[in-house]
């Protein structure tokens, strides 16, 4: 009796690259493949969610961009010997597809699929490629996006798929959407490490400059680090604000199934999430994300007509205020940017990329 095919999963380095691909891992179990993940040693540590049927596959790796200078001119080496160590591992066991996620540990089994000839797709989780992703986007079979647009070479091949997100979002995809015109408003800040901080900084003043009647129907959700806490509180009590202030949110799909308005960083995973509900947003990049990756991520949903984008650089007081006034002002406008966003979304992304994976593996056994 044939084993199952194999699918090759290359990823590590931050949960933006290991959360579409445990998603992958589980739908490919599920649909009857064995799965192995390849990372290296700092990747590994972010494997815990992964199933227990998914098999490990640590590799040496390196990144040319951090470290000391020695560090780094040894790395073309430790990335070779990961790559070395790989391809034998393939011909041990070739994989039907190889899927990598970017980043540094993703190299070796990305590198080792072209040596090979194996067929291979990449997913790039932001409009921007990260720097391996750019390495391979011109010789893989696919390059899976998980916004769009996506600047991308020229040889490229590219197709819109959307980035996987939990099964807690899948639960609230296309929630009821209510911007009423009487009672109460809620409003969900998040932010996390990147956006905690500025946003303690200007939504409270922000919400200060809005209209009274309707400051006073609004209820907040915002995430605020621990140092900043005190403050924060001090001027929403002062106002009289329903204000729900956490360092970190555990329910935040819930959450969002129940704002009328979302202001958050533009990560690739925030705007995933927002546009399976289908919420209006107001989306601030974080001004020091890599190529300016977070930019990128929002233009499509802005274009769409889901969100307002407001560079932190042009950001003020003032400028929030009018843009939350605006929207929560005019219900049938802010029904009709939920409904732009949930347009946006991608609930089907992990099942995209996994009919993916089966086409690339049939047209290679087809060859």
């Amino acid at each position: 009796m044939s084993r199952p095919p194999l699918l090759v999963i290359a990823a590590g380095g931050t949960g933006g690259h290991m959360f579409p691909a445990q998603a992958l891992a589980e739908e490919m179990l599920a649909r009857g493949w064995r799965v192995r993940l390849s990372t290296d040693p700092r990747g590994a540590r972010y494997a815990g969610g992964f199933p227990e049927a998914v098999e490990r596959g640590v590799t040496s790796s390196g990144t040319f961009a951090q470290g000391s200078p020695i560090s780094r001119a040894t790395t073309p080496f430790t990335v070779a010997a990961g790559i070395a160590k790989t391809v034998m591992a393939m011909r041990r066991d070739r994989p039907a597809c190889v899927a990598g996620f970017g980043g540094y540990p993703a190299l070796p089994a990305t590198a080792a699929a072209t040596f090979l000839r194996i067929p291979r797709l990449i997913h790039e989780q932001n409009g921007v490629l990260g720097r391996v992703n750019r390495i391979f986007a011109p010789r893989v079979d696919r390059v899976a996006c998980g916004v769009w647009p996506t600047a991308l070479p020229k040889e490229s091949k590219g197709e819109f798929v959307g980035n996987p997100v939990r099964a807690s979002v899948l639960a609230q995809a296309g929630a009821t959407y209510l911007c009423p015109e009487t009672g109460p408003i809620e409003i969900l800040v998040m932010g996390g490490s990147q956006g905690a901080g500025s946003f303690a900084r200007l939504v409270p003043p922000a919400l200060e400059q809005i209209p009274d009647a309707l400051r006073q129907r609004l209820r907040l959700s915002q995430q605020v680090r621990p140092e900043d806490m005190d403050r924060v509180r001090a001027v929403y009590d002062g106002l009289g604000l329903d204000a729900d202030l956490r360092g970190f949110f555990d329910d935040v799909p819930e959450r969002l199934a129940r704002a009328s308005l979302v202001i958050s960083r533009a990560g690739a995973g925030s705007i995933s999430d927002i546009t399976v509900v289908g919420r209006p947003a107001i989306l601030i990049p974080y001004p020091s994300a890599a190529d300016d990756h977070q930019a990128a991520n929002a233009a499509g949903l802005v274009e769409a007509g889901g969100a307002f984008m407001i560079r932190e650089e042009e950001l003020t007081p003032e400028g929030l205020a009018g843009h939350i006034t605006a929207i929560l002002s005019d219900p049938e406008g802010a029904s009709a940017m939920a409904a732009a966003s949930h347009a946006h979304g991608r609930p089907e992304a992990t099942q995209h990329l996994a009919g993916l994976v089966e086409e690339l593996a049939q047209q290679g056994r087809a060859e």
